[in-house]
């Protein structure tokens, strides 16, 4: 275990999508309060991960001002969140060999949990299960999920010879648990999908200072 109680994990950032609810382009690059929602993500995910990366497609050229090594994905048509968790399990294999979890957050969560990381490792220890995810108010967050990078080479079967592209029926095979968070005052997993979304972080952030 690290100081950060526990295994080495590298953290993605999924920016993969197509954000058509949000009229195209990249919804983390959307505003509240002032900054960007990627940059909320990175400011509360980076210190719980031995490091960041983001999964995009397109021209990597419009995130280079992050700082980041941005990674597409390398199956085609837009595959959907686990295309985005196989290219990072690819990239830490390649680039990181002594990494072996990879934990992953929408660029459209900005209030994303601060001990995120932790509590889904310990979920999974806690069950005996390679896989974790989190759930908020009953509710799961199948994109927020703790990845060995082990099963990479079953990820990459299901996607590219199973066509499948449903995270729950993928996970489901090897086994999954659950870290919960209350919903309430604020969701942490909230969604900024929509411009209607963005408005609503706007009042959550103005009535909760730091949710």
């Amino acid at each position: 275990m690290t100081t950060r109680e526990h295994p080495p994990t590298l953290g993605v950032l999924l920016a993969g999508g197509l954000a058509r609810r949000m009229g195209g382009g990249d919804k983390g690059l959307r505003r509240i309060g002032g900054e960007t929602i990627i940059a909320r993500v990175i400011a509360r995910l980076g210190p719980q991960c031995a490091g960041l990366i983001v999964n995009a497609n397109g021209d990597p050229a419009r995130l280079a001002f992050l700082g980041l090594p941005v990674v597409p994905d390398d199956v085609p048509g837009f595959a959907g969140p686990l295309a985005g968790v196989l290219a990072a399990l690819d990239w830490a294999a390649r680039e990181l060999s002594a990494i072996e979890w990879v934990a992953s957050a929408p660029t459209d969560c900005p209030f994303l949990p601060r001990d995120l990381v932790a509590r889904l490792h310990a979920a999974r220890m806690a069950a005996n299960v390679p896989l974790a995810c989190a759930r908020s108010g009953g509710r799961t967050h199948p994109p927020v999920g703790l990845w060995p990078v082990a099963l990479r080479a079953d990820l990459r079967r299901a996607l590219t010879v199973e066509n499948e592209r449903k995270i729950d029926r993928w996970t489901a095979r090897h086994g999954i648990a659950c870290a919960d968070w209350e919903a309430t005052p604020v969701d942490p997993f909230f969604n900024a999908n929509t411009p209607g979304d963005l408005a609503e972080a706007e009042a959550l952030l103005a009535a909760h200072a730091d949710p």
